[in-house]
Parts: structure tokens; sequence; C-alpha cells
């Protein structure tokens, strides 16, 4: 039996109590009508219906009636075939979002999950666990960002990893893209994403990836003294790293990325998306956008801890750096290569000269004696000329 039948039984059963009662002279009327929780006007109601029709006097008769803002039965088929044909296996959420989005929907989540569920696209939850209490977000935007990789059959039989750089204050996605292997460079492209957009944040949350820390002991504390190239390059920048020692320390990231291979492989799949630049193209035009909007928070205090980067060029600060001292030839070997250092004004050689070299993302190579930068070079170790240079070069 529905609830609402039950409980006009139970309403029945004690207005024959308090009526009998009343009848008997035990009772006032406001005192039956205090046991059944209504007022003695309303009371005297219930006596006029029930001496003249009995207990069928005291039915409601809502119950049984249609509901007037009970949705049309063609909306409900006409949702049953949307998701049925364009967006099967989504979940409740997901769908509800296109829903809303794509296709002017003004129903609620509520009874759009409902719905599905009653035509039997998908199945109620099971009953939730204990409450644990979450870690409270960073009061500030840029005051803490995370960065972490998911491996994922994103398309099918490709695994890829998708790095995302998100701010722990708002929720925010600020890069997110794929990769073959996620590793130092990946790791550099998803800083600069930020930097360049937002400027320079106060601290980075990541895992204990051997890009990121180095780790004496498997499964021990980071070194911070012995630091890696991304390490070196966050301490240039002023921005302090946490290392995060469990899978729960990195909840929220954890969390997106359970949203991302629910949802990310079924709007790749209904692009028709199979190829990494094309996939990267739609989370930057069309998914990020449309996650931010629908995930992000509002954060606690209106402020900003980005700073605007000045000085050193990003690009010189995200990438590998390489100290290397220069040969009796004028002449640096990396990675089986030879770097000519060209002729300058500045010097006659730079023979035993300590100099740095830093390598790109690209592959691309530059030598740099301080600050000042002696010589680029292809990925085969060929000088590239500037365009200062070009007379000299030829």
């Amino acid at each position: 039996m529905e609830r609402t039948k039950i409980l006009q039984e139970i309403r029945k059963m004690r207005f024959e109590e308090s009526y009998d009662g009343w009848k008997r002279g035990r009772l006032t009327q406001q005192e039956a009508a205090s046991l059944l929780g209504i007022c003695e006007r309303t009371y005297r109601r219930y006596i006029h219906r029930y001496e003249e029709r009995g207990m069928e006097g005291l039915a409601d008769m809502r119950l049984g009636q249609v509901s007037h803002r009970k949705a049309p039965v063609d909306e409900v088929m006409s949702l049953a075939d949307l998701y049925s044909n364009r967006y099967k296996g989504f979940t409740a959420k997901h769908f509800y979002s296109w829903y809303r989005r794509a296709h002017s929907g003004v129903r609620s989540y509520t009874w759009v999950k409902k719905t599905l569920q009653e035509r039997g696209f998908m199945q109620k939850g099971l009953r939730k666990g204990q409450h644990r209490k979450q870690r409270p977000r960073s009061a500030y935007v840029g005051m803490m960002l995370h960065q972490d990789g998911s491996r994922h059959e994103w398309v099918p039989g490709k695994l890829w990893d998708l790095i995302v750089t998100m701010d722990d204050a708002t929720n925010m996605h600020y890069s997110m893209f794929f990769v073959q292997e996620e590793g130092t460079h990946s790791s550099f492209q998803g800083i600069r994403d930020v930097v360049k957009e937002h400027g320079v944040f106060a601290s980075l949350y990541t895992d204990r990836g051997s890009h990121y820390w180095s780790t004496p002991e498997a499964g021990g504390k980071v070194d911070k003294e012995n630091l890696t190239q991304f390490g070196r390059a966050m301490r240039q920048l002023g921005i302090d790293m946490i290392p995060a020692y469990s899978p729960e320390a990195r909840g929220r990231s954890e969390r997106a990325f359970r949203t991302h291979q629910e949802r990310l492989v079924k709007e790749l799949a209904a692009a028709g998306i199979t190829e990494m630049d094309k996939a990267n193209a739609y989370i930057l035009k069309t998914y990020m956008p449309a996650f931010n909007d629908e995930f992000s928070v509002i954060p606690i205090e209106s402020a900003s801890m980005f700073v605007s980067w000045v000085g050193t060029p990003i690009e010189e600060i995200l990438c590998e750096h390489h100290e290397r001292t220069v040969g009796n030839d004028n002449c640096v070997r990396f990675n089986g290569l030879v770097l000519q250092i060209p002729k300058d004004n500045y010097r006659y050689h730079y023979v035993k000269v300590k100099v740095r070299v830093h390598r790109y993302p690209d592959g691309n190579l530059s030598i740099f004696h301080g600050h000042r930068k002696l010589a680029s070079y292809n990925s085969k170790g060929k000088e590239v000329c500037s365009t200062d240079k070009k007379a000299a070069c030829s």
C-alpha cells in the first residue's frame, strides 16, 4: 500500500476513537481535534462529513487523481527516446547536463533520473556508506593546485594519459589534455598553460611520481632537497610542492578522474573521435568549458593568489636543464650530439666553461651561459639561427 493510503486508514481509525470519546462526553471537541493534530474547526467538518456519509466521507478525494504537475506521456516518451538513441550509457547526471544544455530541458534532475529508472534504463544506486568529512577547500583561488594523470582506454584500443591541472578552491580545470605517457614534459605543459593564462600560483599538490619527486625508498618519504627537473622548475618559480602519500589524500582529483572516465569516453565516442589531436581539440573547445560550468564552485574568499610572471621567459624555466662543461673544441656533448658554440662578441671561446643545456618539449636545444643564450639547435644538433644572426650563419 502507498504511504498516503496507509496514513488515511490510520486517520480514520483515530477519528473513530476520538469521535466515540466526544459522543460519550469524555473529550471536548478541542481535545479530540488535538489527538488528530488538527484544529477544532477542521474537526467539526470531519464530524459533519462522518455523520452524513460515514467513513467514506473522511476519504481524501485527491487520492487516485492524476496530478496536474505530472509530465505528459509524450514528454516521457521523448525523453526515453533521446536517451536510448543518443546518450545510452550516460549516467543520470551526465545525461541531465546535456538535456539542459543541448536540448533546452526544463524538468528537474530528480524527475529525469526517476523517469529513466522507471523506464529501465538505469538501476537505483546502492545506499552510500558512512559519511566521511572531506578536507576543507583552499580559501583562495591559486592558493593550491592539483596536477595528476589518469591512464585509461579513452578511445577503443588506445591507452592514453589524461593530464589535469585543477584549482583546489574552485574545482576549476585550467589545463586538460591527452599524452601518450605522463612525464616531465607533460607536467611542464600543464603548468605552462596555467601560468600563461592566469599567472604563478602558491603551491602544487601531486602524487609521488618519479618525475615529480625523488623517493630514496619505495613507498617512503620524498627527498625535498634532491630535486627532479620538475621540482627545480617549481622552486625557480617560487611554487611550493606538496606530496600526497595516499590516494585518499588526492580525493578531489581522483573523483574528477572518475567523472572524466565516465563522461569523456562517451562524448568522444558520440563525436566519432579516435585521434589524440582531435580529442585534445574537443577537450579544449567543448568538454572542459562545459565541465567547469557544471562542477566549479565559488571560492570561500574572493581574492586571488595568482601573480603575473615577469622576467625569464616561462619556456626557459619549464624545460629540462642539464649542466655541461665545454670541450677543448668549443663544443658541448649532449646525448650523443655535438653542439658547436658559435663565435660571439663576449668571449674568444668557452673552453672548460660550465654551461647549461636546455631541452624543450619538442626536442630542440639551447645552450646558456648564465642568463645569456649562446645558441639554439634543432633536435639533431644543427644550429638554428635567430633573425639577427642569419647573415653570420649563411
